[in-house]
């Protein structure tokens, strides 16, 4: 019921940012090169066995200050990249400006990229163990494959709206601690993201209100086996919901 919605669940892998469990056996994050090589063996010990990765082949780029992670660590959890966007598409920029950063965006995102998004779910009905769907920030990416999922797993579009949130104020903290990485996603002030949050919302949950997600999925070549195969991933919450 609204109002009564648990606090999503955060996960604590060692450098994960903006870590959170999705639904069952499912989890979202900003970038994988933030996680240690002692957060890599926590994923894998805690069942991960596939990590997603939806952003852009230039941006899967490491950075002077990301941990250094041995080979043979990460080689134990299978690394699959599925690009939710083309950022080279000739509306992309009319539509998103320099990237997916608001609710309001997401029908036009879906109705873009829909058969790329589409695939990350053929991904993660594919995948063996737990899952980590991850973007770069973690926030809008991950977020449009979070509500997705979430939708399947019977969260009420409230639960689905604080997710948002938490994920939005987790990037934001670690744009506080660490500085942003470019000037179109500055650090916010508390006022001043409380502000931002109140207008996203309100988009997202008028997106919610017109979005059939299992409608989308079978439009885009998801087949009922692996719709009920994503929904075993998150059975979880599906059993919690029916005690």
């Amino acid at each position: 019921m609204e109002g009564t919605s648990p606090s999503p669940e955060s996960v604590h892998w060692d450098g994960a940012v903006n870590a959170w469990r999705i639904a069952g056996d499912v989890y979202r994050m900003g970038r994988s090169e933030w996680v240690t090589e002692a957060g890599w063996s926590q994923m894998y010990d805690d069942g991960v066995r596939t990590v997603i990765d939806l952003r852009t082949s230039r941006e899967r780029r490491s950075r002077d200050t990301d941990p250094k992670v041995p080979a043979d660590v990460k080689a134990r959890i299978d690394v699959v990249h599925c690009p939710t966007e083309d950022p080279d598409h000739s509306r992309f920029s009319e539509l998103f400006g320099p990237y997916l950063k608001d609710p309001e965006q997401y029908a036009d995102y879906l109705n873009l990229f829909g058969g790329k998004v589409a695939a990350v779910f053929k991904a993660i009905a594919a995948s063996p163990g737990k899952v980590v769907v991850h973007c770069s920030a973690g926030r809008d990416r991950s977020g449009v494959i979070a509500l997705i999922l979430q939708r399947l797993a019977g969260f009420s579009d409230e639960e689905i709206v604080q997710g948002y949130e938490f994920a939005a104020r987790g990037i934001n903290e670690r744009h506080r601690t660490h500085g942003a990485p470019h000037a179109h996603d500055p650090y916010l002030s508390d006022d001043d993201l409380g502000a931002l949050l109140t207008q996203r919302r309100t988009s997202l949950r008028a997106f919610l209100r017109s979005f059939d997600a299992t409608g989308f999925l079978e439009a885009h070549g998801v087949s009922a086996a692996e719709v009920r195969a994503i929904r075993g991933k998150l059975a979880t919450r599906t059993a919690n919901m029916q005690n």
